[in-house]
């Protein structure tokens, strides 16, 4: 039976769903949409451990900081490293929420995104930060199945649908079917992991000391998991490591493929083992209905092509794929009866010590 004022509560409500990545955290507020997409960093004073600066302006002191300065990211492959940052983040976001809005209702209901695979004290640390963070009910979702809704395919139906979800730290490779995944695979490389491929091919090959922002944008701009018709140039820019010395190079797609190489190997091998572990009635649904790409991952470019060359059926890109993962939470609070069975279930006991004791090195 509701109560009174959770039924009051709920016709006002700002009920949000969160998309809490590595790199980017989004925030869907039901029936409005996406209002907040901002990097999961958190810019902190190492001697009063007083936070400065959260989202887009903490991201912009990455490596430009004074010596009593750290920006942090608190999520390391896709799951919490530190818990107080974290729940700080997400209070800043939940009230960033409230604070855009007229009509501001405390104590949302919400949707958290998390990784297919984390421990029970990794879960009971998202829902601990969520409700510590100011959400009245506070509930966790997988992330392959957040992003499958997200991009529109028919998770509740007697059905096989595949989803590749590349996010910032994680890549989430999962098979749904009736409200639930049938299968799944989870690994820890993604975007993090291409970004440091491209700096240590840098270094490597040009003795060049190079930037995650700089790895970054040049992946974003020019890298590619298969050969594409007017292949790039782009210039990277570092210290070379011999001299000492700034120094900009010009660097090819073709060679940012190479550096690209391992971690998309890494992947397609990831999905050709969840494909091998699908039932042979889910196959013959994937193969008429095609596997979704998901997460900033999916731009990359090429990359379509390519697994759908390696698994031998048809690779699509969602629409908006950065943002599959919240919107599939904000679908959910949107019809909260129907996709209530697709919610992460959770067991009771992990202590706070335990939870507290997740802390970045």
């Amino acid at each position: 039976m509701v109560s009174p004022l959770n039924w009051l509560l709920g016709l006002f409500s700002l009920d949000i769903g969160i998309d809490l990545g590595t790199a980017n955290t989004l925030v869907n507020v039901r029936n409005r949409g996406i209002v907040i997409n901002e990097p999961s960093v958190v810019a902190i004073d190492k001697k009063s451990k007083r936070v400065l600066a959260i989202g887009s302006e903490a991201k912009e002191m990455v490596g430009r900081t004074p010596g009593n300065i750290v920006a942090i990211r608190p999520l390391r492959d896709g799951v919490i490293s530190d818990f107080d940052v974290t729940e700080q983040m997400l209070h800043y976001f939940i009230h960033k929420v409230h604070d855009r809005m007229i009509l501001r209702i405390p104590r949302p209901r919400v949707v958290v995104g998390i990784p297919s695979g984390v421990t029970e004290v990794e879960k009971r640390a998202v829902y601990d930060a969520t409700i510590s963070a100011g959400a009245r009910e506070a509930y966790l979702i997988e992330e392959p199945m957040a992003a499958a809704i997200g991009a529109g395919l028919p998770v509740s139906d007697a059905q096989g649908s595949m989803i590749i979800d590349i996010g910032g730290g994680t890549t989430e490779v999962a098979v749904t079917s009736l409200g639930g995944i049938v299968v799944a695979r989870s690994i820890r490389v993604a975007g993090d992991e291409m970004d440091e491929d491209i700096m240590n091919y840098a270094r490597q090959k040009y003795n060049l000391l190079i930037g995650e922002q700089m790895a970054e944008s040049v992946k974003i701009e020019a890298g590619s998991a298969y050969p594409l018709d007017e292949e790039l140039m782009v210039v990277l820019r570092g210290r070379n490591l011999i001299s000492g010395l700034p120094e900009a190079i010009d660097i090819s797609s073709v060679e940012l493929r190479e550096a690209l190489r391992n971690s998309v190997g890494i992947i397609i091998d990831t999905v050709r083992q969840a494909i091998d572990e699908t039932p042979p009635e889910l196959i013959s649904d994937l193969m008429l209905h095609g596997i979704a790409l998901a997460g900033g991952g999916a731009l990359l470019k090429g990359l379509a092509q390519r697994l759908s060359e390696e698994s031998k059926m048809r690779v699509y890109v969602a629409d908006d794929p950065l943002s599959c993962v919240a919107r599939g939470a904000g679908k959910v609070l949107e019809n909260f009866d129907v996709l209530q069975p697709t919610l992460a279930s959770m067991q009771r006991g992990s202590t706070r010590s335990e939870i507290r004791n997740l802390k970045s090195p």
